[in-house]
Parts: structure tokens; sequence; C-alpha cells
């Protein structure tokens, strides 16, 4: 009986879509988070009669075969993209990307890391980093005794200071993007790692390139529909209930086998 082992197969799938739909709503107040989507695929499947196969009988060709299925498998969790709101925060150094791309950010490790939050700081050498101390490429220092900080929509970072009329321009932030985002590598802090299934990243200026451009005083966020979350859930939740009353009516009919005399 192969009941037993499809319906656990079902089982483990819906809990998976539980875990990945649970992420997801812890997620909710994440910056510049998009929702995760878990897809399954059929396992393979037993041919007890192929279909074209020719039947002993008659030497007629069957049309459809028997072709008994052995449960579902994940086949991929893969990042929803989407737009998160734009929320008003009045921070010199909170910048949310209206549109199309990510911060480079260099880690400790050297590796280079890209990320949508863009919830910047001021390190105490006057570095722009991320929230965790990660240096947001190219590496812009703002002097100690700036007193204003002005961002553009192109990503230019300029500086007032109190003695001086004219703004000083210290660097120009960039945006990259990828052939395929869905292919980067989440490592968590928001961060994300080039594979070779995202292909190799394109910078360039804000605006530029089907980029998207920069916001100073607003944050991304988090595009999670909490709506369509706990409607997935539900379904995964009956899912599993099913699939357990599946088990149960398999050991039922296993009992009554073992039952014959």
């Amino acid at each position: 009986m192969k009941a037993l082992q499809i319906a656990a197969t079902g089982m483990s799938a819906q809990q998976m879509k539980v875990d990945v739909v649970s992420n997801n709503l812890a997620n909710m107040s994440t910056t510049g988070y998009n929702p995760r989507r878990a897809d399954f695929a059929d396992l393979h499947y037993q041919q007890m009669a192929r279909p074209g196969s020719v039947s002993a009988a008659d030497g007629a060709m069957l049309p459809t075969g028997v072709q008994v299925g052995l449960g579902v498998r994940p086949s991929s969790v893969s990042v929803v993209l989407g737009q998160g709101s734009l929320e008003a925060t009045n921070g010199d150094l909170d910048v949310a990307i209206d549109g199309n791309g990510y911060i480079e950010v260099q880690m400790p490790s050297g590796a280079t890391g890209y990320t949508r939050d863009g919830a910047l700081k001021r390190s105490a050498d006057g570095l722009i980093v991320t929230s965790d101390g990660f240096t947001v490429a190219p590496g812009i220092t703002i002097p100690s005794d700036a007193r204003g900080l002005t961002i553009s929509p192109s990503g230019e970072v300029w500086a007032s200071f109190i003695d001086r009329v004219e703004l000083e321009l210290l660097g120009q932030l960039t945006l990259t993007t990828f052939p395929n985002e869905k292919g980067l590598e989440a490592i968590g802090s928001n961060l994300f790692l080039e594979t070779p299934a995202s292909g190799a990243p394109l910078s360039s200026v804000p605006g530029e390139e089907g980029l998207g451009t920069l916001r100073q005083g607003y944050l991304e966020a988090s595009s999670v529909d909490a709506i369509r979350e706990v409607t997935e859930l539900i379904k995964a939740q009956r899912g599993y209930e099913l699939n357990a009353k599946v088990i149960t009516a398999a050991d039922q009919m296993l009992g009554a086998t073992t039952q014959v005399r």
C-alpha cells in the first residue's frame, strides 16, 4: 500500500508551506522584505502500463495507460518580487528605492552583498553603513562638521556646513540589478549574495538603465499581504489535515487486512 508514503509526502509539503508562510508573517514589518512562495511538483510515477503501449489481449494501443503517482516534493521557494509602500521617516540617511535595484554593501569577509534596506547609519569614522555596520559602496565619508545631508534621486550625496553657502558633493551612490533577481541567495539581515543563477550584477546611477531612484527620508515597507498569507495558511492547514486522514484510512485498511482469517 503506497498511500502511507504518498500521504506522508503531502504532510511534509504542507508543513514546509506553513514554514514559508510563517516566515512571511514574521517579516511583515521588515524593511524592504519581499514574501516567499513555496512551489511543489509531483514525484515520479510508477508506470504499470505505459500510454501507447500495445495490449497483450488484442494488440490494441492503450490510449492512457496506468500511471500511479508517488506523492509530492518541494520544487522551489521563490521570492515574490514587488514594490513595498514608501513610508516617510524624515531621516537624513533613510533612503527608499523607488523601482528596481539593490544597494551594494561591502561585507567584513570581503564579499559583496546587496540590500533594499535603506535604513542607513553613520559610523564613528563618518562612513555611511547599514544597520549592521557594513560599509555602503562606494564608501562615502561624512565630515564631522557637516550639519546637513542631502541625497538626490540620482544618488548624489551632498553635505551642508555652517560656514559655507554652497553644498559639498561627498560621493555618488549607485544601484545594482541582476538578470534574475529571484536567483539571489538570501543570507539574512536583509542581505543577498550573487549566485550563478542570478547572473552578473549590473550597476549604474539611480534612474538610468531601468533602475529606480532614491527617495531620501523614506523607507520601503514590507510587501507582505497579510490577508493572502493567512488564506494560504488556512489552505495549508486543511491540506495537512486531509493527508493525515489518508494515513488514518490506510492504517484502518491495513488493520482490516491483518484481521482476515
